[in-house]
């Protein structure tokens, strides 16, 4: 984690530590990383969510980094840990529920009991609700570190097989090897993808807090 921030910090105050009218890729990717995010709090959290970018931002890197470290061989996946990811969610989970207190009062209690609801599903719906609340950090959590222990797992088992079959052939690792080329594509994607899901939801649980949707 500590390489990860530190590569990450690095890396983005080198891009930006001269720049220029026409980027050039570093500043490009910097930039472009920056508006998705952007872009993300805006679509989610409105212009009430700019005061919470940084942190977004900054977690958004943080999950990207370590999901895309693990892919280095011998590195080390620390979001495929669910005491980091547990972590994270639990975090993420009590400031949005002490800023809904602190935005809302007592009034945020009204989150669990929506609108229009008749009296007698009242005592359905509220503790469905608050059930559904409470469970947020649990899937939070749950799904960064199943999509990246799996698929970091399936890696390491098609690495073995080319190892194992080596020690046959060349001819017999081959379809496993290419397999396992295909599998780090794909892990790349899945890396992205975790890292924008896992902070979209974050930026979802900070607009309920705020207007209570």
């Amino acid at each position: 984690m500590v390489l990860a921030a530190v590569v990450s910090t690095g890396a983005l105050t080198l891009a930006m530590r001269k720049p220029a009218m026409v980027p050039g890729r570093m500043q490009v990717f910097a930039e472009s990383m920056y508006l998705f995010v952007s872009k993300m709090v805006h679509e989610n959290i409105g212009l009430k969510g700019r005061e919470y970018f940084p942190f977004i931002f900054t977690l958004f890197v943080m999950v990207l980094m370590g999901n895309m470290l693990g892919l280095i061989p011998y590195s080390f996946t620390f979001t495929s840990h669910l005491a980091v990811t547990a972590g994270l969610a639990v975090f993420i989970f009590l400031w949005v529920t002490v800023l809904g207190f602190v935005k809302h009062g007592a009034h945020f209690l009204h989150f669990f009991s929506p609108e229009g609801v008749p009296a007698p599903l009242k005592l359905l719906v509220i503790p469905l609700e608050i059930i559904s609340y409470m469970t947020r950090p649990l899937t939070l959590a749950m799904r960064l570190f199943a999509n990246m222990m799996a698929g970091h797992l399936v890696l390491k088992v098609f690495a073995g097989f080319c190892v194992s079959l080596m020690s046959l052939s060349i001819a017999a690792s081959i379809i496993p090897m290419a397999f396992n080329v295909i599998m780090i594509m794909f892990e790349v994607l899945i890396a992205f993808l975790q890292a924008y899901v896992f902070t979209v939801l974050t930026c979802i649980y900070f607009k309920d807090a705020l207007e209570m949707h």
